[in-house]
């Protein structure tokens, strides 16, 4: 069988390293850092683990916030992750404690255990609380917007939770996948999709079926709301460290914060210009979000590759695990997994990748493909192993590729059966790629080319995919007679072949 394609490319992650020290720089976690090494004994917190409000004047001053809501607001914030993270830990009041003179109930507040380990611990463990900071922000960001939150309270003081309109999994939903598709953006076309995203396009492509030509109004309505939702959400995550974000132009709101215009959502589909695009808002992610987003994903179990993952697998999983790799990241996996062998062991190495190149499975081809362009790298120490396979029926060709890329004068002459079969096997690895058709098109005309009577003799070759190939040739070459004799010699393989 075909290697399995990942459902996403792979990326290239930063160090373990470098991804700790910007979560350690991440302005809401630092202040959550701050904020528990602040509290003491004396500091008062509320039975739900929250800061007393009589203290959140002297927590904004430490945190050199403004003595104001706005600054309150913030130090309530840092406090909260500082607990979720395990920074700190509180112990709720127990039934029948004094009250505070101000009528509250009062916890007690110890140091975490996880507060010594951001300085003494790996770079695994801060990432570790890091992570567990990301999905209390990410709680945060999807929880109800709470326009007047008396109207929710019950004359017997119940919060009716169903008058809020809010369903948490939809919400976590729909921001997930706007996360992946700002992950896919990111990683697309090799990463040249690094630039900032316009807001109300990453709105659109949560909102806007892929079929639909012009978006309708309503259409378009719903993405200004979801334009205007993720704005909010943005303002959230980007203090934890995942985007830089350029929020919407206030000028562009209206009265009681409300979306201004569907014009956003139009902008976008219309095309508008950079500058004009920017006023609706820009968002990238940076390497820790990158990070902190395929965490997530892999943990509701969603493929999601990254460069290194298989250093120091057998040669059989980087081979398969490759397959479908763009070529820059194939390269740079291939040059990890070929360190972690070692310098030394370049033709264990090499004989490791040829015997795993082996078979007659329909991803053997990619297979082979992919160890002849690992081969490349191993440098000319691999030589023996190369050349212990010359007379191997599946392995020869490449073997011999090999020798003469790197201008070996004594390489031996392939058997004419051995070209043929060489043709069908460099095909059939194209064919799986799914590379440029130009290239496909010049790679079949090039090699029908090179031997005078090529379709009435490769029909023989004994390879599985023989019969495919010939389809595809007769499919894609742009001489007409060539083609139909392409077709010709397919029929003829399928017939042999009993099929």
């Amino acid at each position: 069988m075909s290697a399995e394609r990942p459902s996403l490319p792979p990326v290239r992650l930063n160090s373990e390293a470098e991804l700790a020290r910007d979560a350690l720089a991440a302005p809401l976690f630092v202040r959550a850092v701050r904020l528990a090494r602040w509290a003491g004994p004396d500091t008062r917190v509320g039975a739900g683990g929250e800061l007393a409000e009589a203290q959140l004047p002297a927590a904004a001053e430490h945190l050199d916030l403004p003595a104001d809501e706005d600054g309150a607001a913030y130090a309530s914030e840092a406090w909260r992750l500082a607990v979720d993270t395990g920074l700190l830990d509180v112990t709720d009041p127990e039934e029948g404690a004094d009250e505070s003179t101000d009528g509250e109930t009062e916890g007690t507040v110890t140091t975490g255990e996880n507060l010594a380990l951001l300085t003494g611990g790996s770079p695994q463990d801060v990432l570790s609380i890091w992570l567990d900071g990301l999905d209390a922000v990410h709680a945060d960001a999807t929880a109800p917007v709470l326009d007047d939150f008396a109207d929710l309270v019950g004359e017997d003081g119940s919060i009716d939770f169903d008058a809020l309109d809010w369903d948490p999994e939809a919400e976590a939903e729909f921001l997930d996948g706007v996360l992946g598709n700002l992950y896919l953006l990111t990683l697309a076309d090799n990463g040249a999709g690094e630039g900032p995203v316009p807001l109300p396009a990453l709105a659109a492509s949560m909102i806007v079926p892929d079929d639909m030509g012009e978006p309708t109004d309503d259409i378009l309505e719903q993405v200004s709301e979801a334009m205007m939702r993720l704005d909010d959400q943005f303002r959230l995550l980007e203090p934890i460290g995942i985007v830089e974000y350029h929020p919407v132009d206030e000028a562009l709101l209206v009265e009681e914060g409300e979306a201004a215009d569907a014009s956003a959502a139009d902008a976008s589909a219309a095309g508008a210009d950079d500058e004009d695009v920017t006023r609706y808002g820009m968002v990238k992610l940076t390497p820790l979000g990158l990070y902190g987003i395929r965490a997530r994903m892999l943990e509701a179990g969603v493929d999601a590759p990254a460069v290194g993952d298989l250093a120091g697998k057998g040669a059989d999983a980087l081979l398969d695990g490759i397959a479908h790799y763009p070529e820059s990241a194939a390269r740079a996996e291939v040059k990890l997994w070929l360190a972690e062998y070692g310098a030394g062991s370049a033709v264990s190495a090499a004989a490791e990748l040829l015997a795993a190149a082996r078979g007659a499975d329909e991803g053997a081809p990619l297979r082979r493909l992919h160890c002849q362009q690992a081969l490349a790298l191993a440098g000319p120490s691999a030589e023996p192993a190369v050349r212990a396979v010359l007379g191997d029926p599946e392995l020869g060709g490449l073997a011999r590729v090999w020798l003469a890329e790197r201008g070996e004068a004594d390489v031996p002459a392939p058997p004419e059966a051995m070209i043929f079969w060489l043709a069908i096997d460099t095909i059939a690895a194209q064919l799986d790629a799914d590379g440029e058709l130009d290239e496909l098109q010049g790679l079949i005309e090039g090699l029908s080319a090179q031997h005078s009577g090529f379709f009435d003799e490769v029909w023989r070759v004994d390879h599985p995919a023989t019969a495919d190939v010939l389809e595809a040739m007769g499919r894609l070459h742009s001489d007409k007679k060539a083609a139909k004799d392409a077709r010709k010699a397919a029929f003829k393989a399928r017939s042999r072949a009993g099929g």
